[in-house]
């Protein structure tokens, strides 16, 4: 992994894993719309992710934001 990626979550459950950070924006805005017309357990606060830095050598990457949960994530 030599770029920066993003985990996206829906609760304790993984939606995405090692999303591109050009992928990301797209994936993010398709989830929260989803959340708000369709009707699921799931709600918009429900939504979090972390963004990942790229790693050096073997390993995971650092994490370089958690979003908050209960917090605006744009």
């Amino acid at each position: 992994m030599h770029d920066t990626v993003y985990h996206i979550y829906a609760r304790d459950k993984v939606l995405y894993h090692n999303v591109k950070e050009s992928e990301f924006e797209e994936k993010w805005e398709m989830l929260t719309a989803m959340v708000g017309l369709l009707k699921t357990d799931y709600t918009e606060s429900d939504l979090s992710y972390i963004r990942l830095a790229p790693n050096e050598g073997h390993g995971g990457g650092k994490i370089l934001w958690e979003d908050p949960a209960g917090e605006d994530s744009y």
